[in-house]
């Protein structure tokens, strides 16, 4: 066998490794996320916070139409048309992912979009329109959950990604 052949498959084979590594990130992260959203539903409520860190951080249940800080809570149906956009062309990344700290942060970002559609696809007030169950209480800022955790990790992550390669392309290669 050619070395251009096995290389093709060796290539093929650590393309469908990252894909499955994002692919479980992804499912795990909603998986996640969703079951924190079960926890919080079954136990917060939304008049009273927890403070974990005094006023910085703690747990208080809410329901979000729209996206951070409720921006846009008149367009819920326009945020999950865009949400379910981004889970497909997500989908289609993993498929492209070229390393794997690339399958995590794409796997990452993935995840916090599927948890986040699924709850406007699933919860009240209907298909479509559902409000996003937030719990995690950031100060007076904003409340907002583990996909939104996820999602700023994940891009966070590859932002660092695309810098490192930026660097490492003005390096010169020793000879």
């Amino acid at each position: 066998m050619s070395d251009q052949v096995l290389t093709g498959q060796t290539r093929r084979w650590s393309r469908r490794r990252a894909f499955l590594v994002t692919a479980l990130i992804g499912l795990a992260m909603a998986l996640v996320d969703q079951t924190s959203k079960l926890l919080a539903l079954g136990t917060l409520s939304e008049g009273e916070r927890i403070p974990l860190i005094g006023d910085v951080f703690g747990l208080q249940l809410a329901f979000n139409p729209g996206t951070v800080m409720s921006f846009g809570a008149g367009s819920t149906w326009v945020f999950t048309t865009i949400s379910a956009l981004a889970t497909i062309g997500l989908g289609v990344a993993a498929t492209r992912v070229p390393s794997l700290p690339w399958a995590v942060a794409v796997g990452l970002i993935w995840g916090g979009a599927m948890g986040n559609l699924w709850d406007r696809l699933a919860a009240p007030p209907g298909f479509g329109v559902g409000h996003v169950t937030d719990f995690l209480a950031y100060g007076d800022l904003f409340i907002g959950n583990l996909a939104d955790v996820a999602l700023g990790v994940g891009v966070a992550l590859s932002f660092l990604l695309r810098l490192l390669a930026r660097r490492d392309s003005r390096v010169p290669t020793p000879q």
